[in-house]
């Protein structure tokens, strides 16, 4: 693997090693914390943000914020700094991969395999959001699996920084565009929804083996179309049909037809949620089946039989005034009783009682 030149950063205190990965904003090197002799994970960003002031601001602020973050499935931001021009942020070395390189390497995975990594990237981005932080920038290369199994969120603190920047310069883009939500690319307010989005496509990427859909541009994203992609378990048959709902409902364009939150995704995608209100459905393809809106309900079914022998009551009730309001023929037909059918099922009931109300009521004059 290449290595980074031998170099230091907060006078000395950081020895720079090999290289773990480049992206568009910044490389990664294992480096060597020599006040506290423990590896770090070191990402030094390219020269064209360093010299920008305002970038630069940005970057310092957002990585203080990150700093600030500590979850079990995010990585821990350690120090942030400048050294010679060069902007740099320390973080936990995270021995694994990334997401990226599992799915190069293997393709799909399964079912089971990305639910237990669903439930992690959930958990850390809800506590992220109750911080009030939004990642911005949720992809496989930022989902670092550990050799133990252990899911880690990296790169907080870096996405926000840079989005105003890279949306605005020719073939640079924030993040990658298969999992950019289109109101990112477009440069409108970007809310918890756009991290909700990005993993939706990540999910559905790690179920089917392909990202939802691809773009060649931002211009592209920005303008997506109502038509939805195509459903999970059309390209992964084994994908429970909760789960495939759930990630459909995370690719909805309009962000408030997404689930609500990480947690509520992370319930739906386990079919753990009771079906309760319906938000308005996705746009579906001919063969697309858009669930209600499902959220964690006591754990109990509902019981609809106090409701069902309520109508009958009703029922009755509107019998008997229909009797007196049609008295003229009283006497002449045979006891309401043995005239409708009976049966032992309470909504069965209440619906004979509905047959010869309709059968036998006539309007007043």
């Amino acid at each position: 693997m290449a290595r980074a030149p031998a170099e230091t950063f907060a006078g000395g205190r950081y020895t720079v090693g090999r290289l773990l990965g480049r992206g568009g904003m910044a490389a990664v090197y294992l480096a060597q914390d020599g006040d506290l002799e423990r590896p770090v994970a070191i990402k030094v960003l390219s020269d064209q943000y360093a010299y920008d002031d305002e970038f630069a601001d940005r970057f310092r602020r957002e990585a203080q914020t990150a700093a600030k973050l500590a979850h079990p499935n995010i990585v821990q931001v350690y120090d942030t700094g400048e050294d010679e021009g060069r902007l740099y942020i320390v973080m936990k070395y995270i021995e694994g991969e990334g997401l990226d390189e599992i799915l190069a390497r293997e393709g799909r995975l399964e079912v089971d395999t990305v639910l237990g990594l669903a439930d992690q990237a959930c958990a850390g981005l809800q506590y992220a959001h109750e911080q009030r932080v939004v990642h911005r920038d949720v992809k496989p290369a930022n989902l670092l699996l550990r050799q133990d199994g252990t899911l880690k969120i990296a790169d907080f603190g870096i996405a926000r920084a840079g989005e105003a920047t890279q949306l605005t310069q020719v073939g640079t883009i924030l993040g990658t565009l298969n999992y950019l939500a289109p109101e990112q690319a477009r440069g409108d307010d970007v809310s918890t929804q756009a991290d909700i989005y990005s993993l939706g496509a990540v999910l559905y990427e790690l179920f089917t083996g392909e990202p939802p859909r691809r773009f060649e541009n931002v211009a592209q994203l920005a303008t997506l179309g109502e038509e939805a992609p195509r459903p999970v378990r059309e390209l992964a048959p084994d994908v429970p049909a909760a789960a495939e709902a759930a990630v459909m409902r995370c690719l909805a364009r309009n962000p408030a037809y997404r689930p609500a939150s990480a947690a509520e995704l992370a319930d739906e995608l386990r079919g753990e949620a009771t079906a309760s209100a319906p938000t308005i459905p996705l746009p579906a393809r001919t063969n697309a089946t858009v669930p209600m809106r499902e959220r964690r309900a006591s754990g109990r079914a509902f019981d609809w039989r106090p409701l069902a022998l309520l109508a009958v009551l009703i029922a009755v009730v509107a019998v008997v005034a229909v009797l007196v309001l049609n008295d003229n023929d009283a006497g002449s037909t045979p006891p309401v009783s043995d005239q409708i059918d009976r049966s032992d099922d309470a909504l069965e009931q209440a619906r004979n009682v509905e047959e010869w109300l309709r059968d036998h009521t006539e309007p007043r004059e």
